[in-house]
């Protein structure tokens, strides 16, 4: 969900410059593209609607979007992904689809988890934010944020497990439920510990609470500008398989709002949790040095941790249609995970890598990585891995690292785009096999038509996507926009050089 996109990223424009980077040379052999998703089977559902709601919200039957993606640990073969079926131009979507393959990608069949009333869940009539992961015995995790209308009046974060590679899933269990509507859960993750024997049993979830003292008592505009409105990143872990879940608890005590948490961990056992911070509080007017990439480090599992450590400044920009230099309204404009980080591990050497949208010095965002070789103490600075013109955006990067050490970076752009009707958007893979010095750029899929995709609040295929190292090679899994409003799920193997 990004409801609160306007208040809290409309403003933040800071600069900071890019550095010119080198080009390696070794490369990837890609697969061909493999559409992982299918025929809706949410389409005769009724749940989800909300008539009271201006405009009245409809839903995006047959598509497909936001995806994400994990390699079994266990057996390179087994690959689960998940994704948004069925959007909803308001927020969130008829249910979360569990797209699972056994033979590396060449093909794949589809069944979910019981999270929205349309997939048989108890709770609640929609789902969002797909996330799924593996621990180190082969366990997979998936969790949904469960909610009726984009109202966010209620809402509960749930995760469900399988030990079968993704064929049948557990009930899921319910993490944190909010009904009073003076607080709303948002932008969940999880991550499975790799850590060979110590991390079997063991996952980590994280997303924000956000809430306002008094809330019911200011109106909409206050409480917006209000210094003391949080959105606290919340942590809770199993140790047993997905059985149980810890109570959640803040990661940070002060009035924050730190939105897109993502939880890594490191080959030691410590836990790195990355993200955006949007503002703090502490009755103190918001400066654009208040807005930075942070990460928090626990060095005990989880039960303390420390102060948030500024990674780089933050600097998104809006996400502009080439095409459409002075947008009207959000709907003129592409949706995007532009305050939502990725970050992956070496798993030999501990070395963090996370990327991330920056448009500080041009207004085009372009997507950069940084690196911390201390546990998250400390960060390098930025750099530029694309190619992609100046005078365009880029977004959406995601990063991987493989078994050998090489780092890759998945991302779209629109270098391509003309003068002519349509907005052409293509997928680049760069990637690095000296730690991040040198970069290699590959096309990976396109041109597709972005203005085809489904708009809610702008042309949208998700606020990320997926990609996961099997041993030295990579399984991506990524959506596109087909036509009239639609999208699907590709998935495209590149295997080692």
């Amino acid at each position: 969900m990004r409801v609160p996109r306007l208040v809290l990223v409309g403003s933040i424009l800071v600069a900071l410059g890019a550095p010119t980077i080198a080009i390696a040379s070794a490369g990837f052999s890609l697969g061909p593209a493999i559409t992982a998703s299918g025929a809706s089977p949410f389409a005769g559902c009724t749940f989800g609607g909300d008539p009271d709601a201006d405009p009245t919200p409809s839903s995006y039957t047959g598509t497909e979007v936001e995806p994400f993606v994990a390699v079994n640990p266990t057996n390179l073969d087994n690959i689960i992904g998940a994704y948004q079926q069925d959007r909803w131009t308001d927020g969130g979507s008829r249910g979360l689809v569990a797209s699972r393959s056994n033979d590396g990608g060449a093909t794949w069949t589809r069944n979910w988890a019981a999270f929205s009333k349309c997939e048989g869940g108890s709770h609640y009539a929609r789902a969002t934010d797909p996330w799924v992961s593996f621990d180190s015995a082969g366990r997979a995790y998936q969790i949904s944020l469960g909610i009726d209308n984009a109202t966010l009046v209620a809402s509960d974060v749930e995760a469900a497990t399988s030990t079968d590679g993704g064929a049948t899933w557990s009930s899921p269990v319910q993490l944190i439920n909010d009904t009073t509507g003076v607080k709303f859960n948002d932008k969940q993750s999880i991550t499975g510990d790799w850590r060979p024997v110590a991390g079997a049993g063991k996952a980590y979830a994280t997303w924000i609470v956000g809430s306002l003292p008094g809330s019911e008592n200011i109106s909409p505009a206050g409480a917006g500008h209000s210094f003391a409105y949080g959105g606290q990143p919340v942590f809770t872990k199993t140790t047993d398989g997905g059985a149980t879940w810890s109570t959640p608890t803040t990661i940070s005590n002060a009035v924050v709002y730190v939105q897109g948490n993502q939880i890594v961990v490191l080959p030691d056992g410590t836990l790195v949790d990355v993200g955006a911070m949007l503002f703090k509080g502490s009755r103190i007017q918001p400066t654009p040095q208040a807005y930075f990439w942070t990460a928090f480090v626990s060095k005990n599992g989880g039960k303390t941790w420390g102060a948030p450590i500024k990674i780089a400044p933050l600097g998104t920009q809006l996400l502009t249609n080439p095409d459409i230099t002075n947008p009207t309204s959000l709907n003129e404009t592409i949706r995007a995970g532009d305050y939502i980080p990725d970050v992956a591990v070496d798993h030999a050497t501990g070395a963090i890598y996370m990327v991330f949208a920056d448009g500080i010095s041009t207004g085009f965002d372009h997507v950069k990585l940084t690196k911390s070789l201390d546990s998250g103490k400390t960060w390098s600075k930025p750099i530029d891995v694309t190619q992609t013109p100046a005078g365009t955006h880029s977004f959406n990067g995601t990063v991987e690292v493989t078994s050998d050490g090489t780092v890759a970076v998945m991302y779209y752009d629109f270098r391509n785009n003309t003068g002519d009707p349509g907005l052409p958007t293509d997928v680049w893979l760069t990637h690095s096999h000296d730690g991040g010095a040198s970069w290699s750029e590959q096309h990976l899929y396109g041109s597709f038509d972005m203005e085809n995709a489904p708009v809610a609040r702008g042309w949208f295929l998700g606020d990320y996507q997926g990609m996961a190292a099997a041993g030295n090679d990579l399984i991506t899994f990524f959506a596109v926009a087909t036509t009239n409003d639609q999208s699907d799920v590709i998935s495209i193997r590149a295997d080692a050089p």
